[in-house]
């Protein structure tokens, strides 16, 4: 063993050398390594920044429903648009439309109808019009339209405004807070001297940062807009407490008083879930403060939380993807969009089960109401707003027709029905509402003749308002209809073309036509 401590020195020489080389590698590694952590770290900024996060409220479409089990069906008026607008941001950018982003009544309700101006002491005018299903042969279509009055500017009460603007940092996009300031510029142009607004903005935390200012000072208000800029959380619930709490305590006696909401609906920080962020609107809705909504971005958008704000809060809803439809809705339409004259405006209507073997009201899924809330006061509903118009459609089954879509009746629950009352009457309707600042609902009932025109023969309106509900089932990919072509939708579009001073008509066909 002479040569053991030769053995000894040359191991413990491999030894030191494969260190070496080991750190070496190492080194290396960890530089690899870091490179690959920034590449990662840059893919997953291009990924945040653009999260397909959009989320929208599930609904399941109304069914068939027998008036001898269901005589009565009741629901709340919408004059909320946000649906056709955000659909139309979808087909434009050649993307599939979610079905659950589709709400027919809303789409229905973005076009104006030539309904004729209210006579006598109620708010709105009630107009109805019986003629051809044109996706289920044998089927009727009942159009119910109300046309609220048309005050001029000068005879509207005084405002209270107060802005509640989302400067989070999910805002800082072209199409979200730059929009945003330009299109409450043209608000703005809408405003009087004895109109007052007021800014808070929230993010991380909320603040005042405009005074309630006169409208005659719009430099002023718009510069405050121009200084906004977007950066960190979003604390939703803080925000709507301070705008609250500002518009109360400059509350004009008999005047409106409104908060306006302008966000992506993105509330992630604070102590508010949906189900609180609903009962504070709730809560907020007895000041006597309404709301506005508006909606702007893609992406992360939060349409079932916009909603329910709206919908909770004595509110109106819409969704702003272009300078145009800002034009549109807080310019063009201001007083519609910003003056109630009438609230809680529900309908009931009750079907003569020996004319209609079964009915089924189209949209308005998120806005039925229990039968007893009709006359519960303390139950809310839809607003109308000057100038409005509401529509909406039941599909009905006349008796005698065979159809697959009837309920199929129960053993116990027949009734038997006077055949020789009300043989001439369809449906009686029922209205309720308040005024703005009432408490107490007023009733209107008429009756519907059972009578029907041809769908060539139906007014251009009827035509094309069906034409849109048509496009919305279809988008809903509908098992209630037994037609989907496009071309017969464009076809029924076209004839209704009437009426289309400002292009949304034509625009909805191309709409059409961008979908197979």
């Amino acid at each position: 063993m002479k040569n053991k401590p030769f053995y000894l020195l040359a191991f413990l020489l491999l030894i030191v050398l494969s260190c070496k080389r080991q750190d070496a590698s190492t080194e290396d590694y960890a530089v690899e390594s870091a490179d690959i952590a920034v590449a990662t770290d840059a893919i997953s900024e291009e990924y945040i920044s653009d999260p397909n996060t959009e989320s929208y409220t599930g609904l399941d479409e109304n069914p068939f429903e027998s008036p001898k089990k269901s005589p009565l069906s009741t629901f709340s008026i919408d004059v909320d648009n946000a649906s056709y607008t955000n659909i139309r941001r979808f087909i434009n950018e050649g993307q599939k439309v979610p079905k659950d982003a589709v709400r027919i009544e809303e789409m229905m309700n973005f076009f104006k109808y030539k309904y004729p101006q209210p006579e006598g002491q109620h708010p709105f005018s009630i107009n109805t019009e019986v003629s051809d299903s044109p996706w289920n042969k044998n089927s009727l279509l009942l159009k119910i339209g109300l046309q609220g009055k048309n005050v001029p500017m000068t005879n509207l009460p005084a405002s209270n405004l107060v802005f509640l603007i989302d400067v989070s940092g999910s805002m800082d996009e072209p199409n979200k807070l730059p929009l945003l300031k330009e299109s409450m510029k043209i608000l703005v142009k809408e405003l009087r001297a004895k109109d007052k607004v007021s800014i808070v903005v929230y993010a991380g935390s909320a603040g005042v940062v405009l005074e309630p200012t006169s409208g005659d000072n719009k430099d002023e208000i718009m510069n405050a807009f121009d200084d906004l800029h977007a950066g960190g959380s979003t604390a939703g619930g803080a925000g709507i407490e301070l705008a609250y709490k500002l518009a109360q305590e400059n509350f004009i006696k008999e005047g409106n008083n409104r908060v306006v909401i302008a966000t992506d609906g993105d509330f992630n920080v604070g102590a508010y879930e949906d189900a609180d962020m609903e009962k504070l609107i709730e809560d907020k809705r007895k000041s006597g403060v309404f709301l506005t909504v508006l909606g702007f971005g893609m992406g992360n958008y939060k349409d079932s939380k916009m909603e329910i704000l709206a919908d909770k809060g004595n509110g109106n809803y819409a969704y702003i993807d272009n300078i145009q439809e800002a034009n549109r809705f807080l310019g063009k339409e201001f007083k519609g969009s910003m003056f109630a004259i009438a609230k809680d405006v529900k309908i009931q209507i009750e079907f003569n089960p020996k004319h209609v073997q079964a009915y089924r009201l189209i949209g308005y899924e998120n806005r039925r109401l229990k039968d007893e809330d009709f006359k519960n006061d303390a139950v809310d509903a839809g607003e109308l707003g000057s100038g409005h118009t509401v529509t909406a459609l039941y599909e009905i089954i006349p008796t005698g027709v065979e159809s697959d879509y009837v309920p199929s009746d129960l053993k116990y629950t027949k009734t038997k029905t006077d055949e020789s009352n009300y043989n001439d009457e369809l449906a009686t309707i029922k209205f309720r509402y308040k005024k703005p600042d009432g408490d107490k609902s007023i009733e209107i009932i008429n009756t519907i003749p059972n009578k029907k025109v041809a769908l060539d023969n139906s007014s251009s309106d009827f035509k094309f308002t069906t034409a849109v509900a048509w496009f919305g089932l279809k988008l809903r990919e509908s098992k209630f209809i037994s037609n989907s072509a496009s071309a017969d939708i464009k076809k029924l579009a076209k004839s209704g073309l009437a009426n289309d001073e400002e292009g949304y008509r034509a625009e909805f066909i191309r709409l059409v036509e961008a979908v197979n």
